[in-house]
């Protein structure tokens, strides 16, 4: 079993099915509640050197991904976090976490920054289990967090330290 990183174009025609599930998967627990506010999002982010696309793969199959985008100068925000439906709960996603972290920092960011759904605890588990800062109150029901004044978004920061560039 052979696994490996592999940086990719947001375009490249082997993420668009994994990329349309992902979005299917949104839409399932949140309907349209994401929809009314749609983001814009420029392939020319997720490329070198201010951004990066990558994959995870086993045996040739891509099992993870994920990515980054510039959010500032000097943080990253990381996106599009997957893993293959039938390997959920292996680690596969903390891999990708560790690994976009290792990267940002060699291309300069010293911080990190992400969103994730009021409906996703799993996501919430991994980012609190990978040292991320919520900025948001863990301890309330994340439903709260889907009406005015809130967006529906739990955010999430945290400074890349020198270690981070270690191979995950």
């Amino acid at each position: 079993m052979i696994e490996q990183f592999r940086d990719v174009s947001p375009e490249a025609p082997e993420l668009q099915p994994i990329i349309s599930g992902l979005f299917g998967e949104y839409e399932a627990r949140y309907g349209d509640y994401f929809s009314r506010d749609a983001e814009v999002e420029l392939t020319e982010w997720y490329l070198a050197p201010q951004g990066l696309f990558i994959v995870l793969e086993r045996d040739g199959e891509i099992i993870a991904t994920g990515a980054y985008k510039p959010f500032d100068e000097h943080t990253a925000e990381l996106k599009r976090i997957w893993t293959h439906s039938g390997l959920r709960r292996q680690g596969l996603a903390g891999r990708i976490v560790r690994e976009l972290e290792r990267r940002a920092l060699l291309a300069g960011y010293s911080r990190v920054y992400l969103t994730t759904g009021f409906r996703q605890p799993e996501a919430v588990k991994l980012y609190l289990g990978q040292g991320y800062e919520p900025q948001f109150d863990i301890h309330r029901n994340p439903e709260e967090y889907s009406v005015e004044p809130y967006d529906g978004r739990l955010r999430f920061s945290k400074p890349l330290a020198l270690d981070s560039r270690k191979t995950a």
